[in-house]
């Protein structure tokens, strides 16, 4: 038996394309060359899809896609049976795949489009089925279902058209200020606006409407968020619960890659009968989402130590210093070996 092919996916045309390159150098680095062999797809900002043959060092900096050398157009084939199939002087060649580990964050790889690919192609994907990513992605629907559960969400309303400016003002009039007003549909905090008052509220809309078709208006959760990062897919692993501490305004993009004035606390400064509320709360979450392989789940915890569901991120941030791989070593799980269990749990059942 020769090793298995894993074709790991980065970059990719969202706006998370910078934190995707990170996070792939970093998973890159991890896998096992004595299991696995890899094979590196790379797509542009632009949507453009290449194997990449250069140096992995490239990648973060941005500089993968400078060298034609290096590059050889491809995609992936959704007849069963081609895998990757790349392209050079007009012939085709297929390359067999046995996993997809897609390191997209956002829009067009972490909301069912590249693990439908995957799904018609009959190649394992590491992380959640098409279905769960896109539920996940949907903060309105990820919300409602997640209720019927029995877990709080945060009261709010959602726009999936352009509203008019009083359409807007009546339909926040029982949630209070400050509201958070977000993209249905888009993460790292990207077109996220916490807004104090109505004067600043159509502007919000407008941002964030910019990022998606879809907006959703939140009230307010007085309280901090916590992580939970859960690993399986039958049976669940939940590293240390994680809390957010926030000198000011809300987790945005820059506060979540630079931590300037806020701090990420693993474990989370509560009691352990607190943590194993989040721990079953996420288990809850997770299989209601549908999830599978891995999942960090957000919730805040309120004044009152009620749990609310925030949102639950299929493909998180993954470098070696990222919050879930951080959870995950509070219960002496390092980062190769979490790296390694997904490829294998991506696998269960092949």
């Amino acid at each position: 038996m020769g090793k298995k092919v894993v074709a790991v996916i980065f970059g990719g045309c969202s706006p998370e394309y910078e934190v995707s390159l990170n996070s792939s150098f970093s998973i890159i680095n991890a896998i096992d060359r004595e299991k696995y062999d890899v094979v590196l797809i790379g797509i542009t900002r632009q949507g453009s899809w290449f194997r990449y043959t250069g140096l992995v060092e490239d990648i973060p900096s941005d500089k993968w896609h400078s060298y034609d050398a290096v590059l050889t157009r491809a995609f992936i084939s959704p007849e069963r049976g081609s895998g990757l199939v790349t392209v050079k002087d007009g012939v085709l060649q297929a390359l067999p795949v046995d996993v997809v580990f897609p390191v997209l964050h956002g829009r067009f790889g972490e909301d069912g489009t590249i693990q439908g690919l995957c799904e018609l192609a009959g190649i394992p994907c590491v992380g959640a089925g098409a279905a769960a990513s896109a539920l996940c992605m949907d903060k309105d629907r990820a919300h409602k279902l997640v209720s019927m559960e029995g877990i709080k969400v945060p009261k709010s309303v959602c726009f999936e058209y352009v509203p008019t400016d009083d359409e807007i003002y009546a339909a926040v009039q029982d949630l209070g200020f400050p509201v958070y007003v977000k993209p249905v549909k888009a993460g790292s905090s990207f077109g996220i606006s916490k807004v104090e008052n109505s004067a600043a509220l159509i502007d919000a809309v407008r941002l964030a409407f910019f990022f998606d078709d879809a907006v959703i208006i939140e009230e307010n959760i007085d309280g901090f968020e916590a992580g939970c990062s859960v690993v399986g897919n039958h049976t669940l692993i939940v590293g240390r619960v994680d809390e957010v501490e926030l000198s000011e305004g809300f987790f945005t993009f820059e506060e979540k890659y630079t931590l300037k004035t806020s701090k990420i606390h693993t474990p989370a400064r509560v009691s352990e009968e607190m943590e194993l509320r989040l721990v079953d709360a996420a288990k809850v979450i997770y299989k209601a989402l549908g999830c599978r392989g891995y999942c960090r789940i957000d919730v805040f915890v309120t004044q009152d130590n009620e749990i609310v569901f925030n949102e639950a991120n299929t493909i998180p941030g993954f470098t070696a210093k990222s919050r879930f791989p951080k959870m995950m070593q509070g219960i002496g799980i390092e980062y190769p070996q979490l790296v390694d269990m997904l490829i294998e749990l991506s696998l269960e059942n092949e």
